[in-house]
Parts: C-alpha cells; structure tokens; sequence
C-alpha cells in the first residue's frame, strides 16, 4: 500500500486547504462560508437554477446544500420562485443584496487569486489545470 502522506487524496485534501486558506480571510469578513461563497458565485454565472443543477454544479449534496439556500434567504441573499413552464420547478436566484456583496468581495478574492496563482509559474499553472482536468475525467473500474 502506498504510504499515507503519498495518498493523492490526502494530497488533494492538503493542496485544497492550502488553496482555501487564502480565500477564507475575505469570507470570514463578510460572514460567509466557503460553501455559501461557491453558491453566490454559481448562482452569479447561472441565475434561475433549479436546486439538483446547483449541487451538482457546487459538489455540495443536495441535504447541505438545503440548509445553505434556507440560510441564504434567511439573509436575503437568494431568492426562490416556482417556473413559469413548470410550476414544479423551483428556481434560485441571487437578490439584488447578493449581487452587490458580490460586486464589493470579487475584487477581493480575485486578489487573493493572483496573490495564489503568482507563487506558480505560468507553465505549472498550465500544468496543474491540465492535470485536474484530466483527474476529473477519470472513471473508476466498475
């Protein structure tokens, strides 16, 4: 068995920590979790999207991701409406507070991004993107 600290998985877990703790800062300042940011930031690329689209999209399962959208709109971040094509659909939006947090904390993140980012070459950036990518397209043997 491969040793423990040599585990791509604990890897992944540590560079993902590491990522995160960069970003974590301007969350804490505006009193969001790291799961609640990935949601805004979903919902700001696509508006009127139904709960199961936005979990997949987020890699949040569907019971967390309930109680995130119950407090979103506890402090009137996102809003639900049933579809007009299908009243069984539910559609989740950013309210027009969510969407100038989101214009005063971008900046930010996208700062604490290249502040990341330009610790890496343009070539392991490249590499990196490249190498998740084709992580992500792996399938496990059945």
């Amino acid at each position: 068995m491969r040793d423990f600290d040599d585990s791509i998985p604990l890897k992944l877990l540590k560079a993902r920590e590491v990522t995160m703790s960069y970003f974590r800062p301007v969350l804490q300042e505006v009193a969001l979790t790291e799961q609640q940011w990935r949601v805004i930031r979903a919902l700001r690329q696509y508006p009127d999207s139904e709960a199961k689209e936005l979990a997949k999209r987020c890699c949040i399962l569907s019971p967390s991701l309930t109680g995130i959208l119950t407090r979103l709109e506890q402090q009137d971040l996102i809003s639900r409406r049933r579809s007009t094509d299908d009243q069984r659909v539910v559609l989740i939006a950013l309210t027009p507070k969510a969407q100038q947090m989101f214009e005063e904390v971008a900046p930010l993140v996208d700062e604490r991004y290249r502040h990341l980012t330009k610790q890496l070459s343009a070539a392991d950036m490249k590499r990196l993107d490249q190498l998740l990518d084709k992580i992500l397209q792996l399938k496990p043997d059945q």
